[in-house]
């Protein structure tokens, strides 16, 4: 069963084995991993965390002839868990039993060994999510649209108490208006289980015939009381269409509050991240917190330095300085926990090595993050869409990174919505090869394709032949690389982040971003690539016509600032007009808030914004920017694996 929770790796990576070679991966992200992946953070309030990765740092892996990879999944865009066995909140009358004869006993019964919760990852995902997709109606049950769900473990009750450590699987319904139950799958369900100190995306099974299941599973070290939330976003796929915004449902239909009780259950240690798990089908996670400062303010260069720069993080869920990451104190893990390189750690990494980025503009936030946060070069204060450039540790001189970005959303660097279709142009596809055509080839390569393509794209059937062509393209590329008695790098295949805030409803939206990834990754799978699961521009301009309307929203308004810029920009196009958005100091200082008072992390379609001291629409100032600073470790993580 499909699972909207299940993030294939954030990071998932690429390398040519003897037999088979290839990978592409992310987050989670992020997806993280690169998705690294990832998840949707709804304006990133740290306390509404919708999805707060959706990289959902997502991790898969692909068999091959000619790469092999690995995956890395975003939700630093929100995580969820692993696990073998599921477990419905009806009363397990054996394990009831079981647990009572412990309790009667003399002697300490010994805790009970319980599993991660571990998201299924669909075989043939293209051609069964076209098959759903296109399914025909005929009964009124088929034809209905989802406003409401029931849930009975749930439903009528003040406090749901459930025990912490244990996978609990919620079953849930579809109902349309009369309250008649929906017999149609592909509804598309945000979830979001926070407490003080936890945050994570159960993941969700759709069984195609309207009903549902959520699973639930929280750490006994954070037992406590939580929220639930349940936000139908999109009905029956609406979201994988041209124009989604106009289908948009955005309703929340739960708000529950569980209270996880400790008991004497036990599960897996989280250990170091290595090189085997970077090559697991499936990866989820969660956000916890070992630290805070409440009186943490901004700084005069929009920094939140909340907790000392050496303040350690608390073992097994990370290693390192957890302070470096100023996140007040959050930190990201899945089935394994990340290491947070310190500068040193992160140079002896990259040393002499030469690392290629080919995707959309998030790539140029965590190439500046990389640099400014990790590798100690904060005068680097952005990076164009397209360059190629060494950087010297300037602590070490004899240490050297090269690091080359080329933007994939049009293959004009200033132009956008092209997405993977940017490949069909041959001045591009010349300038991919040739730097594959040097004496040494790259290290390795972090891809992922892009917001752009949720745009460009009428829909999946379109998308899929593109995508079917991408890996073509780099297949060839390879092969090319390979000929020449070289090692082809390492693929990092980072998933597109799910938007937030406002942009979740948009033709990015996180459904269709989902589904987009899915598809390629398969794609990159059957060419035999193995994968881990991871430009300043004033203005964004749709078509290149000498015509050309300009669009000026308000001060703090980005791209696509109102829902009929999409349908404008479409009817220009055909009248052979550009619609030209301009983009100024002030845009984006009011994306990604919510109704509470929470930090922000995103401006919509971005986690890793520099750091700035600049007023947002809710009147509060500052953004932060520690979900993109995670996925850039996550990436180290991954291109670091011994």
């Amino acid at each position: 069963m499909p699972e909207k929770g299940a993030i294939p790796s954030p990071a998932a990576i690429l390398r040519p084995s003897p037999l088979h070679h290839w990978r592409f991966g992310a987050l989670t992200a992020l997806v993280f991993f690169l998705m690294v992946v990832v998840w949707s953070i709804d304006g990133c309030t740290i306390r509404g965390f919708i999805q707060p990765w959706r990289w959902n740092v997502d991790s898969m892996r692909a068999n091959a002839s000619s790469f092999s990879s690995v995956i890395v999944k975003n939700h630093l865009q929100d995580p969820t868990f692993n696990t073998t066995r599921h477990r419905n909140l009806t009363p397990d009358t054996t394990h009831s039993a079981t647990r009572q004869r412990n309790l009667t006993s003399k002697s300490k019964p010994s805790p009970t060994q319980l599993k991660w919760v571990l998201p299924e990852l669909e075989q043939n995902f293209t051609t069964n999510l076209l098959k759903k997709w296109l399914a025909p109606g005929g009964q009124p049950c088929r034809e209905a649209r989802t406003v409401e769900i029931s849930v009975p473990d749930i439903d009528g009750k003040d406090l749901v108490e459930l025990t912490a450590g244990e996978i609990h699987e919620l079953n849930f319904q579809a109902l349309d208006d009369s309250g008649t139950p929906v017999c149609l799958g592909g509804d598309y369900f945000e979830t979001d289980l926070s407490g003080e100190n936890w945050k994570s995306r159960p993941p969700v099974k759709d069984f195609g015939n309207g009903t549902y299941s959520v699973s639930l599973q929280v750490h006994p070290d954070f037992a406590g009381d939580y929220n639930l939330t349940v936000i139908l976003l999109f009905r029956h796929f609406e979201g994988l269409k041209f124009s989604s915004s106009r289908f948009a449902f955005d309703k929340k239909l739960r708000n529950t509050r569980i209270r996880f009780a400790k008991a004497e259950v036990t599960l897996p240690e989280l250990m170091a991240c290595g090189p085997s798990d970077f090559t697991r089908d499936a990866w989820s996670g969660r956000w916890t917190r070992h630290g805070s400062n409440g009186e943490c303010q901004i700084s005069d260069d929009g920094r939140y330095r909340c907790l000392a720069a050496d303040f350690a993080c608390r073992k097994p869920w990370c290693d390192g300085a957890l302070g470096a990451l100023e996140s007040n104190g959050w930190v990201y893990s899945s089935h394994c926990s990340f290491k947070l390189f310190s500068g040193d750690s992160a140079w002896e990494c990259l040393k002499n090595r030469w690392i290629f980025f080919w995707g959309d503009s998030n790539h140029v936030d965590s190439i500046r993050n990389l640099l400014n946060f990790v590798l100690g070069l904060p005068e680097i204060r952005s990076v164009p869409r397209r360059f190629d450039l060494s950087f010297t540790n300037p602590k070490n001189t004899s240490q050297s990174v090269r690091i080359t970005s080329i933007f994939n959303g049009h293959w004009n660097e200033t132009q956008n919505y092209l997405g993977l279709d940017s490949l069909k142009d041959q001045n591009f596809r010349d300038l991919l090869k040739k730097y594959f055509s040097e004496e040494t080839a790259p290290d390795a390569m972090i891809v992922n394709s892009g917001l752009h393509d949720g745009i460009h794209w009428s829909n999946v059937r379109a998308f899929a032949k593109g995508a079917e062509y991408a890996t073509k393209f780099w297949r060839e590329v390879f092969e090319s690389v390979k000929s020449r008695g070289l090692e082809p790098p390492k693929v990092i295949f980072r998933k597109t982040i799910a938007t937030g805030g406002y942009a979740r409803s948009m033709a990015f939206n996180p459904s269709k971003m989902e589904a987009f990834n899915g598809v390629l990754l398969e794609k990159m799978r059957k060419a035999g690539m193995e994968i881990p699961r991871l430009m300043i521009s004033v203005a964004f301009k749709t078509g290149d016509y000498k015509q050309q309307v300009i669009f000026i929203g308000g001060l703090t308004d980005g791209f696509l600032a109102t829902e009929y810029l999409e349908t404008l920009a479409i009817a220009l196009d055909k009248e052979k007009w550009s619609l030209v958005q301009l983009l100024m100091s002030s845009s984006y200082s009011g994306y990604g808030t919510s109704s509470l008072k929470q930090v922000r992390c995103n401006d919509g379609v971005h986690y890793g914004r520099a750091p700035a001291k600049m007023r947002w629409r809710d009147g509060e100032v500052g953004h932060q920017y520690f979900v993109d600073l995670m996925l850039v470790h996550v990436l180290l993580n991954a291109l670091c694996a011994r």
